[in-house]
């Protein structure tokens, strides 16, 4: 121990924290990254209230004028330095959440820049470090003016212009604090890839079968729909293959083109590509439903063939239940050969069939059991493979004696059938929608054939079964009769009005009276029902002119009747209405002389207010007690008894000044916790 003390110019403990350093930071490199966890970010005018709140409320608030200039000083180079710490705080941990695009891994790097435009990006954190400093060169130099405040305004000035530069500087960086809050919005949403793990990577043209293919193998649940870039971004799911968990990502679809002309969302496949260590698993539609031909996904291929270097890589042909593999052309064949070739050059020593897999979407054989035999092959080919041999010891048993014997299952085993579930059942008999799972299979009753029988329903307490008559449909039977029999009955007698028979052309006008009747009261229920909340139109808005003399006289005389009598009813209706004037005084005034001024000027007074007395009295409204037939009292006492009650119940509420129930508004602009004195110990009664 001392000699390693006396050596070592650091010491021994200098030493293990060294040790100790480098195993955290390569710790820290195989961290799985989340991004989910960082912090929201405000914007400046939401900093600003965070920060001069918190300000107010944990730094004193009483000063008086006759304190000492020590004291004064103090109290407000307090609040100064608060309010830099805060702002110092929440930037700092603005600049220390968001990944820092050096440090991280080179996948997240240029999928970052991708996303965002890391320069962009680099820039708002820059932005926000820059006003960090600035609030921070703020506070000290008003610290250093406050050092020689002579007076309590001169202190309070220049805590008010050092706190107002401050919030100036954060809302100077507004527009920064937006863009890195929408950046941490989508990369929270990013799944969370792990880009040193065993991954399986799925990549090809659009709509060839990947995200199927991704739904078979994981538990993910990746929208599959008939038509191009359903898939807009990165998906990740998982698997388990022979105690292995297996990370599987889907990407969207590739078109062949070159880089330059590729948009955000290829960009985020070849990213994946090219720096996650993965199996590839290159999806190859031969059936040519997907709207490529094979041709033009070989030229893909051939085009993205250098990202697959260094790679183990697999070329899935997909939907072979479409078109099998020997019904295909000579020259798809060659460029499928052609393809295989590649595959095996990327990775020396790959056979054949470990390069080609023939599939339908439905089945993952042979895909786990390539990617792990990659595995294995490439771990002994390391330099470690020795130290971990040591560790394994294979046993193999010694046979007594020469006769092979093969392994047995029994019979029972075999003969084990497999309980059919309701969703085995709902595909055999047609599907979802066509096949209804019955609710009463399980019944444990007396009789198996009691299970199909209709259950009665119940009604306050009563079988409605007991109230049914059973010659019901008779009776229907013999009403449905005797009113056609009263109808023939009808029809017979013929018209009659006051016991007189009416002649041929009375009929045909009476007939037609009744049936224009019968569809004016149809139209109307019709109106009702179509718009029954819908205010009545007054007749004075009726521009169409519906509802004229002339019309209702033209349609009069078109079914042969006079219309002199109703067009003088209607137009007495339509005036307005007259004084009335009381018989006795008129017939009075007649026999009055017309040399008895004084008499005649009597009568005639007598007659203006009795005429005005009748008239104001039509206008009084209706006393707030009186009964209204419909309203549902009855009488005036129980309503005024009801409208006591309900001034009652909203009394409360008027009194808290709220408009409704709903209303939430808070009339106080100052709440009294933010903007009255400091807490003395044990005055706890307002809180």
């Amino acid at each position: 121990m001392t000699i390693v003390s006396t050596c070592c110019p650091f010491g021994l403990s200098n030493v293990t924290k060294c040790i100790n350093f480098v195993q955290i930071k390569e710790a820290k490199t195989m961290v799985k990254y989340n991004f989910k966890k960082i912090t929201v970010v405000p914007n400046g005018k939401q900093f600003v209230d965070i920060v001069l709140s918190r300000t107010q409320r944990q730094t004193p608030t009483v000063v008086h004028k006759g304190d000492r200039i020590c004291k004064l000083r103090s109290f407000y180079m307090r609040k100064v330095k608060f309010t830099e710490s805060n702002f110092n705080e929440k930037l700092s941990a603005i600049i220390d959440e968001f990944p820092r695009l050096k440090e991280i891994q080179p996948f997240y790097e240029d999928l970052l820049h991708v996303l965002y435009n890391k320069d962009h990006y680099k820039l708002a954190l820059g932005q926000v470090n820059t006003a960090k400093n600035k609030i921070s060169k703020i506070a000290m130099d008003y610290v250093k003016l406050l050092k020689h405040g002579d007076s309590l305004y001169r202190c309070k000035c220049l805590k008010v212009a050092a706190l107002g530069r401050m919030c100036t500087v954060m809302k100077g960086i507004g527009p920064s604090l937006a863009y890195l809050e929408q950046v941490r919005q989508h990369i929270a949403r990013l799944p969370s890839i792990d880009p040193n793990t065993r991954t399986l990577l799925i990549c090809g043209c659009p709509n060839v079968g990947k995200s199927s293919f991704m739904n078979k193998v994981t538990r993910a649940d990746v929208a599959v729909q008939p038509y191009a870039f359903t898939t807009k971004s990165l998906f990740l799911g998982h698997t388990d293959y022979k105690c292995l968990r297996y990370q599987v990502i889907d990407t969207p679809g590739l078109l062949d083109r070159e880089i330059e002309d590729r948009n955000i969302i290829e960009l985020c496949s070849i990213t994946a590509l090219a720096h996650i260590r993965a199996a590839v698993l290159f999806f190859l539609d031969i059936s040519g439903s997907c709207g490529y031909t094979i041709a033009q996904q070989a030229s893909l291929f051939h085009n993205i063939k250098s990202v697959f270097k260094n790679k183990p890589l697999v070329i899935v042909c997909n939907k072979t239940d479409l078109m099998p593999m020997e019904n295909l052309s000579e020259e798809d064949r060659k460029l499928i050969e052609e393809m295989k070739d590649e595959a095996m050059k990327t990775e020396m020593g790959a056979s054949e069939e470990a390069v080609i897999l023939e599939m339908s979407t439905l089945t993952e054989e042979g895909v786990m059991s390539r990617l792990l035999d990659q595995r294995v092959a490439a771990k002994m080919k390391s330099k470690k493979i020795g130290d971990h041999l040591n560790r394994f010891h294979v046993a193999m048993p010694k046979s007594r004696d020469d006769q092979e014997r093969l392994p047995c299952i029994p019979q029972v085993a075999g003969e084990k059938e497999k309980r059919k579930t309701e969703k085995d059942l709902e595909d055999e008999n047609g599907g979802a929608g066509v096949y209804s799972a019955s609710l009463k299979k399980n019944y444990i009753l007396a009789k198996e054939e009691w299970k199909d029988d209709i259950i009665p329903e119940i009604c306050d307490c009563h079988n409605v079964a007991d109230f049914v008559d059973s010659d019901i449909l008779n009776r229907l039977e013999e009403l449905t009769s005797e009113e056609s029999l009263r109808k023939a009955e009808e029809e017979e007698v013929g018209f009659e009005i006051e016991g007189e028979e009416l002649t041929e052309k009375e009929k045909n006008d009476l007939a037609a009276i009744r049936k224009k009747k019968a569809l004016l009261i149809e139209e109307s229920r019709l109106k009702k029902s179509n718009a029954q909340n819908r205010a009545a139109v007054p007749r004075k808005f009726d521009k169409d002119k519906k509802f004229t003399r002339k019309r209702m006289g033209r349609e009069l005389s078109s079914l042969g009747l006079d219309p002199s009598s109703a067009l003088n009813r209607a137009r007495s209706k339509s005036r307005g209405r007259k004084r009335e004037r009381y018989d006795d005084l008129s017939n009075d005034a007649m026999d009055v002389d017309v040399n008895d001024d004084e008499q005649h000027k009597k009568k005639k007074m007598c007659l203006r207010s009795k005429s005005r007395s009748l008239s104001r009295s039509r206008s009084v409204s209706r006393p707030p007690h009186e009964v209204v037939p419909g309203e549902g009292f009855k009488d005036s006492s129980q309503k005024i008894k009801a409208i006591k009650i309900g001034h009652k119940s909203h009394r409360k509420r008027d009194k808290a000044a709220r408009r409704g129930e709903a209303d939430r508004v808070i009339p106080s602009l100052k709440p009294k916790h933010l903007f009255s004195g400091k807490r003395g110990n044990g005055k706890n009664q307002r809180r």
